[in-house]
């Protein structure tokens, strides 16, 4: 057995062949096991220069949610574009169309999420937020 695939995972449907490892990057959360979303803020997010310097173009906003299901943890949700709502008073339930959220790790090693949508739509746009 060579030290390569002694070190890396087979699979068996691959007979004889090393299979790459699978990275964190690969993971896609389910949206539903997120629960109920909470609108708690928007805030608008910027073109960056190949530099890494922020311009005055706004990409797209930043929709914040907090998560009733998961002890009110928070999440940004990036969305390119137009801002889609208004920041209402109180805190509406929204919920976001083509949600994906994926999971990476940063130069520390700290496992971060990261997630994107293509538009966010108020639950009950006619009730009045609590």
């Amino acid at each position: 057995m060579s030290m390569q695939s002694r070190l890396l995972p087979t699979h068996p449907a691959v007979k004889g062949k090393v299979c790459a490892m699978l990275s964190i990057r690969d993971l896609r959360i389910d949206p539903a096991c997120l629960g109920k979303k909470i609108l708690v803020d928007i805030a608008p997010f910027y073109v960056y220069t190949p530099e890494k310097k922020r311009t005055d173009v706004i990409q797209g906003y930043r929709y914040t949610v907090a998560l009733p299901d998961l002890h009110l943890e928070k999440i940004s949700v990036k969305i390119d574009g137009n801002q889609l709502i208004e920041k209402a008073d109180g805190y509406p339930e929204v919920e976001f169309n083509g949600f994906e959220m994926r999971a990476y790790q940063d130069d520390k090693k700290n496992v971060l999420f990261t997630a994107k949508a293509e538009s966010v739509v108020l639950v009950n746009p006619g009730k009045k937020p609590s």
